[in-house]
């Protein structure tokens, strides 16, 4: 998993593996979710991502 925060696009993309991406839908305003061949999701993108999150370049994660 890799997550990028670019603060010129204030976008912050969740990476969730390196699976080609062949679509990609608006689940929620603003929150991009691309998928592969097989409807797995890829990754997340949060646009506008500093209204959304308090500190969009500090992401914290668990993992269970």
């Amino acid at each position: 998993m890799k997550i990028k925060y670019d603060k010129q696009t204030d976008v912050l993309y969740i990476q969730l593996n390196n699976n080609v991406i062949a679509e990609s839908g608006e689940d929620n305003k603003g929150v991009i979710v691309d998928y592969d061949n097989e409807n797995n999701v890829v990754g997340i993108e949060i646009l506008n991502a500093s209204a959304k999150l308090p500190q969009p370049n500090i992401v914290e994660y668990e993992m269970a």
